[in-house]
Order: C-alpha cells, then sequence, then structure tokens
C-alpha cells in the first residue's frame, strides 16, 4: 500500500524549515547506510547529532506523528527520527530495500517508510521517488509539505536529480500489525468508518462497521 498524506506541513512551517536548512551542514549519505546500500546510495543527511536536526524533528516530525492519515496508515508503535538526505545535480540512490532492524536507543523492525518533502517539484529535475508495487514501479514527486508512506520491504530508488536541489526527510515506523494486507484492509475500513460517523451517525451499518474496525485493531495488532 502506498498512501499519498497532503499538507503535513504548512507553509509557515515550511518557511522555518528553509531557514534551518539554510544553515546545516551535510556529510556523505553513505555514513547511514548498511553495506548493501553504501554501494549505491549518492546523497548527502545533515548529521543525526546537529542542533539543526533537533530543531528540525520539533516541527517535521510532531506533524507528522499527529497526521489522521498517517496514523491510520502506518498504525506505528515505534518511530525513529528521520534523515534529512539532500540530492544535488548527479545525486541519486539506486534500488535498494531498508534494513529490516534498525536501532533507534533500542532495536526496532521497520513495517513502514516515510518521506516528507522538503522542497518543491519546480525547484528541481529528476529526483522521483520510484516504489515497485505489485501493479509495476510507482513515481512521486509531490509538493513541499506532502508525505508518502509506503512498505520498508518494497524496492524502490530515488532517480538522480538533473538540475536543482530536493531535500527529504526519511523515517521509519514498526507498525503495531506487521502485515502490510492487513493494514491495507484496515485502512480501506479507517475511510469508510470516518465518512459514516460522519454521514450516517447513529445508523446500525455504521455501528457495524466501527465495531468490526476496531476488533480487527484489537485481533491483530502486537504490542
Amino acid at each position: 500500500m502506498l498512501v499519498k498524506i497532503p499538507s503535513v506541513l504548512n507553509e509557515s512551517q515550511l518557511s522555518r524549515i528553509q531557514g534551518i536548512l539554510s544553515n546545516a551542514s551535510f556529510v556523505d549519505g553513505k555514513l547511514s547506510a548498511g553495506m548493501a546500500a553504501q554501494r549505491v546510495k549518492n546523497n548527502e543527511e545533515i548529521d543525526v547529532r546537529s542542533r539543526e536536526v533537533e530543531m528540525l524533528n520539533e516541527i517535521v516530525m510532531n506533524s507528522l506523528v499527529s497526521h489522521p492519515l498517517y496514523k491510520a496508515a502506518a498504525m506505528p508503535l515505534r518511530v525513529a527520527a528521520p534523515y534529512y538526505a539532500r540530492y544535488q545535480h548527479g545525486k541519486y540512490y539506486g534500488d535498494h530495500i531498508d534494513d529490516p532492524i534498525m536501532f533507534a536507543g533500542s532495536p526496532y523492525r521497520s513495517d513502514v517508510s516515510t518521506t516528507v518533502f522538503l522542497t518543491d517539484p519546480a525547484d528541481y529535475e529528476g529526483g522521483e521517488l520510484v516504489v515497485r508495487t505489485t501493479f509495476g514501479d510507482t513515481e512521486v514527486k509531490l509538493p513541499a509539505g506532502h508525505a508518502v508512506v509506503y512498505p520498508s520491504a518494497s524496492i524502490h530508488h530515488v532517480n538522480e536529480v538533473t538540475k536543482g536541489e530536493r531535500i527529504v526527510a526519511v523515517t521509519w515506523a514498526q507498525s503495531m500489525v506487521r502485515d502490510p494486507a492487513k493494514r491495507e484492509i484496515l485502512f480501506d475500513l479507517y475511510h469508510a468508518r470516518e465518512k459514516m460517523l460522519v454521514e450516517m451517525a447513529g445508523k446500525e451499518e455504521t455501528d457495524q462497521i466501527d465495531r468490526s474496525y476496531v476488533n480487527l485493531v484489537r485481533m491483530w495488532s502486537e504490542l
């Protein structure tokens, strides 16, 4: 399941983010890559120990984890602090699968990957995130402030940037529901439930959908 989430960040937040990014120092992205990813990773990232990362996280992550669509799609149990990646002319990230186990103080399983776009598509050429799905490759290049959620187990890459600068925040989550097929069913039910609770409140059918959604979450969650 690939879910695009609009307006994770507003214009005021994006303006503050651009100011922080302008003062940030970037290092070789290979420093945070596993052995396999090092062979195909060609980007830069802000040093995770820097003050700028703390400032960015307060804006980006607070907005992401509180967004209702993110919570419904990822159903996060643990969410990792993101990497802030920069792709300038000639930079790219080849085909890879995200590491299954990551560490942020304690180990966690990566079920769901999220990219939050911090620069507008008009600011660069190329740089599409390409996620391989059962229906073929899906290219994603969203406006600044928007995000995309996709399975960490999927093969994906970032096309070479041929002009301009692409900056994104990338994070991972261990989901309460490990199985991506079950997460997709719950996400579909979530949308139906939300609409019915507004348009058909108090109806028997609404109560049935509400009850089914809640009980499936209870049945499938791993805590």
